[in-house]
């Protein structure tokens, strides 16, 4: 057990961090490439590697029979006793071969299938590793960069930054210590290849765990998070206490928490948003900063819902680029649609104009006008009546087939499709005119300021020189009175001195 050989495997097992069975195997394995290739020949071989003498014997197996027909595969029975008294008629007997004859070639050959074999223990122990570490966020070292990539050092592997899985306002150079979560473990011809992330919203939840420890304990939970890396990032929290605020928890004291994770994102702005079971009240606190006026569903199948929002708050509610409602929606799960009070009237306007409204039936091009004559007929005048006909009704009418009836429903459809259509057009054109007199109300106002300011310089700098030449004058003259008062002061007694030279 204590030989040099078996030491070796020892220390190398734990280097690689790989079972010594596997590189006892691979040993095996070499040995037996080798003998086979120095031997040249085809016998059956097998290897094992006996740790009370520290060797790797190599024997060939032969099969014991009467007559031999086949001398490289099999043995008579005297021949086989001389070798195991034992040995029985269609038992096997094993031979040994002698390894310390192997030369430097076959050492060489099997210091190559060792070298393989280790390899793709080692890769295989990686691949095992890392693949139940999914999600786990690390602390690594940059290593290098291989075009947009980034290569950093995990420890035991390396790991793959992709471009993709980068910040786009983030930059790394060799030596930078930063944190990752491992998003996938792939397995190419070349060796296990680890990826990991800078831009999951994982990353964002293990962080808020590692820094908050209502969250570690389970006091606190995180509920969604959604990211729109680098520039802001919403997480929803809820709290199985009811004497914790799970926002609090998470800012910290004067934000000392959430302020480590914001520098660890290099800038990144985190909204903490309550969770709440009332998918309206999660929804308007997931569009905060925004102030919701009010939200409905419109579709809880699809998880479609519209939210009002007073005019001067609708920019705020969808967010830069519509970053605010991207991230809410994400955060959510929820489609959200955002519309002002105004646009919300209008459209109010426009459906109450369609109910009292009285269309003539020859505004429906798709019906001939003997099918119109026989609508008006029976009593039928207008497209609003029509749409609220039933189908069953209108294949009573003389005339009418279930084919002309279904033809007459798909034009009323289509019609009040169109209408719907032009209607949303006319508001959107109207709500880009308002933003366009907005625009061009905020740019008069900024030129009137400019101008307002570039008029208060110019004052300023036409009051400068004669309030210099002032300042010149008045200064001329108190030196003049200075002068004048030394004069004065000094001219007894200067006659004096005169006097008293003489």
């Amino acid at each position: 057990m204590s030989t040099l050989l078996f030491q070796h495997i020892d220390l190398l097992s734990k280097e690689k961090g790989i079972d010594p069975e596997i590189v006892v195997s691979a040993v095996e394995d070499a040995i037996l490439v080798a003998t086979r290739k120095y031997y040249k020949s085809t016998e059956e071989l097998t290897s094992s590697f006996n740790k009370d003498t520290g060797r790797v014997e190599v024997h060939a197996v032969k099969q014991v029979v009467e007559t031999v027909m086949d001398p490289t595969h099999e043995i008579s029975l005297s021949e086989a006793r001389r070798i195991d008294p034992t040995a029985a008629i269609d038992g096997e007997v094993k031979i040994e071969k002698p390894t310390d004859v192997l030369g430097r070639i076959a050492a060489q050959t099997a210091k190559q299938v060792i070298l393989q074999k280790v390899r793709e223990a080692e890769r295989e122990s990686i691949f095992e590793e890392y693949s139940q570490r999914l999600g786990e966020v690390v602390t690594c070292l940059v290593k290098r960069t291989e075009g947009p990539d980034v290569i950093v050092d995990l420890g035991t592997a390396e790991g793959r930054l992709p471009r993709r899985e980068q910040s786009r306002l983030e930059s790394f150079t060799m030596g930078d210590r930063i944190r990752v979560v491992i998003i996938k473990v792939e397995r190419p011809s070349r060796g296990p290849q680890v990826i990991v992330s800078r831009i999951d919203p994982a990353l964002l939840a293990k962080l808020f765990e590692m820094e908050v420890p209502e969250i570690y304990d389970g006091t606190v939970t995180i509920r969604a998070a959604a990211r729109d890396t680098g520039e802001r990032s919403k997480i929803a929290v809820s709290s199985r206490d009811k004497d914790v605020d799970p926002v609090g928890a998470c800012v910290g004291m004067k934000g000392s928490r959430v302020q480590a994770i914001i520098r660890e994102l290099h800038g990144e702005k985190i909204d903490i948003i309550p969770y709440s079971e009332d998918t309206i009240n999660f929804v308007m606190n997931a569009l905060s900063p925004a102030k919701i006026s009010r939200a409905s569903v419109l579709d809880a199948e699809d998880r479609h819902l519209e939210v009002i929002v007073e005019t001067d708050q609708l920019s705020l509610a969808i967010g830069k680029k519509g970053q605010n409602v991207r991230l809410a929606a994400k955060l959510t799960g929820w489609k959200i649609d955002i519309k002002s009070e105004e646009e919300k009237r209008a459209e109010i306007e426009d459906q109450m104009a369609l109910l009292s409204a009285k269309t003539p039936l020859s505004e429906l091009p798709a019906l001939s006008p003997g099918i119109l004559a026989k609508l008006t007929e029976s009593g039928i005048e207008t497209i609003e009546e029509l749409a609220d006909t039933p189908i069953a009704d209108l294949t009573d009418i003389k005339g009418v087939g279930p084919k002309s009836a279904e033809k007459i429903i798909s034009s009323v459809k289509d019609y009040y499709i169109q209408y719907t259509e032009a209607a949303e057009a006319r508001r959107a054109a109207e709500a880009e005119k308002r933003t366009e007199e907005e625009k061009a109300r905020r740019e008069a106002e900024a030129r009137e300021a400019a101008e307002q300011a570039e008029e208060a310089a110019g004052s300023l700098q036409a009051s400068d020189p004669s309030q210099a030449a002032s300042e010149e004058a008045d200064g001329a003259e108190s030196e003049s009175s200075m002068a004048q008062s030394g004069l004065d002061e000094n001219g007894p007694g200067t006659d004096e001195e005169e006097i008293g030279g003489s």
